[in-house]
């Protein structure tokens, strides 16, 4: 089976991947003396044979014994919802694979449905392969047609213990963790369960018994704030960008380039939903935008890059004319992803008390590949996410960072990205996410680390060359043991002055995550 995207070009395009995805574990299969069948013909009228709808999923599993082993091959983004209720009712063993591919996400869909199995208690196996003739995936392969599981190595993982957390980042941490479990805390949702990503969404009363508490909010509601922000709001916004030499590449053509209309409308949204985030008292606010808004509104990567940075265009409010939170963020989690929003809330009580920049965001877990850097060669990850990066997480601010107009095929809308390398330092990395038995954070440090700039470009149109990119080394972490751990196709990354801070802010956000009834896992080297 093949789970798709809700998108039909997207699904069109991506179909020739997904035949040689099919082919080679197909082979793979008959080597072993085993027979892999399609579940379903693809549809030639259609174009592909992915699966695209929840209702086409379900009808295709109630065809099907539901005792017989499952291969969901994925080689693009994927809606985990199209499957995700046949799955949970199959009896059958399921394996998960992808390709290892940057330019065809499957990867990343991989990821988002293993975190959303997990999240539902269903057992599943999982593997990626950029050949499908390595020893990892063919001896994991055969394993689970063997026993019907894989083992992966989990050596990296440790639980945390608080006691052990004596120095100052301990200290911040619980106390911080303690003041929100008084004061409590308060995220804005603006429509959940975007593209399918049932791991995205917190159950409340997980959620509640942390002190965090969903503002349930309509995205019908933005458009309506957007629509109030003056034309003269809108413009400052520009301005003030452009003093600091931001450059938005434009055009003329709206269907193929970024205009000043799209980006008008883009620092609107921003406006209005810093706005919203304020009358709610809101400490972050989340936009699910591709389901939805995509058909009124222009992309809305821009506004959350630039509300995720403590440097950015004063938002007035309209009651008073006092400027919104100067000199901070207004945390934005991407896609209405609620594990990064509890993140969110963490980084922006921790980081200032412990005098570092708050300024965060998520990346997709895009791809990766081995690079020979100066202390040997390394496992280098390039992280992605749609535009939605913090300028001061980009080399060079502002004035390097630039804005493209998002990919027609996904954004029609048009409207643009915040984009640039992200500059060296040390990270630390973190999840947050939900298991049946409560909320779980995996945690750990990385270094964000600086390519030839022929790399970055190579790394960059493998992917998406209009969104951001960060290229991360994780501590003590294998590619192959974040794969098979990682419930989630997003990571939340904030940067620390130091080696060392990076090493407090780590004790800091895991004491808080312990102190509020999260169970903390360390990741590698901390």
């Amino acid at each position: 089976m093949a789970s798709g995207d809700a998108r039909e070009p997207a699904n069109i395009a991506g179909w020739p991947a997904q035949q040689r995805l099919e082919a080679a574990i197909t082979k793979a299969a008959a080597e072993r003396g085993v027979i892999v069948k399609r579940a379903t013909e693809p549809d030639i009228a259609r174009g592909h044979g992915f699966i695209s709808s929840q209702r086409e999923g379900l009808d295709l599993f109630a065809r099907i014994d539901p005792d017989d082993a499952i291969i969901m091959a994925e080689a693009i983004w994927q809606f985990s919802h199209h499957v995700h209720g046949g799955l949970l009712h199959h009896k059958g063993p399921v394996l998960t694979v992808a390709n290892w591919s940057g330019q065809w996400p499957g990867l990343v869909g991989l990821l988002n449905l293993n975190a959303s199995l997990a999240k539902s208690g269903r057992e599943y196996s999982t593997l990626w392969s950029e050949n499908f003739d390595d020893d990892f995936f063919l001896s994991g392969f055969q394993e689970w047609l063997e026993t019907g599981t894989i083992t992966h190595d989990s050596s990296h993982v440790r639980p945390f213990d608080p006691d052990q957390a004596k120095g100052k980042g301990g200290t911040v941490g619980r106390e911080a963790g303690e003041s929100l479990l008084r004061s409590k805390s308060i995220i804005g949702v603006l429509d959940e369960g975007c593209m399918g990503m049932h791991n995205a969404i917190l159950d409340d009363h997980f959620l509640h018994e942390i002190g965090i508490f969903k503002e349930r909010l309509s995205q019908t509601a933005l458009i309506a704030e957007m629509e109030r922000v003056a034309d003269e709001d809108a413009t400052a916004a520009r301005v003030w960008l452009e003093d600091r030499e931001f450059e938005f590449v434009t055009g003329e053509d709206p269907e193929t380039s970024l205009t000043d209309e799209q980006i008008h409308a883009q620092l609107k949204m921003y406006i209005a939903t810093g706005r919203i985030a304020d009358r709610y008292s809101c400490d972050a606010i989340g936009i699910q935008y591709q389901l939805g808004m995509i058909d009124v509104a222009p992309a809305s990567d821009l506004a959350e890059g630039l509300l995720n940075n403590s440097e950015r265009p004063p938002i007035l409010r309209v009651s008073d004319g006092e400027e919104i939170l100067p000199g901070r963020p207004i945390p934005h989690f991407n896609e209405v992803d609620e594990g990064i929003a509890v993140d969110l809330v963490a980084t922006s009580r921790i980081w200032p008390a412990l005098g570092l920049d708050p300024s965060a965001t998520l990346h997709d877990v895009r791809w990766g590949e081995d690079f020979d850097l100066p202390g040997g060669t390394e496992f280098v990850w390039t992280f992605m996410i749609s535009g939605s990066v913090p300028a001061s997480h980009i080399d060079g601010g502002y004035a390097s960072a630039k804005s493209y107009r998002q990919p027609p095929m996904y954004f029609r809308s048009g409207g643009g990205t915040l984009s640039g390398v992200c500059r060296p330092g040390p990270v630390v990395w973190s999840r947050v996410y939900q298991l049946p038995d409560g909320l779980h954070a995996d945690i750990g440090l990385a270094t964000a680390v600086e390519l030839p700039e022929a790399e970055t470009e190579r790394r960059l149109k493998e992917t998406t060359p209009e969104w951001p990119i960060m290229h991360a080394t994780l501590h003590g972490v294998s590619r192959d043991q974040f794969m098979a751990r990682h419930k989630s196709n997003h990571v939340t990354v904030a940067y620390a002055d130091s080696q060392e801070a990076a090493k407090t802010a780590l004790e800091a956000k895991a004491a808080f995550f312990d102190r509020i009834g999260i169970t903390v896992h360390l990741c590698g080297i901390t």
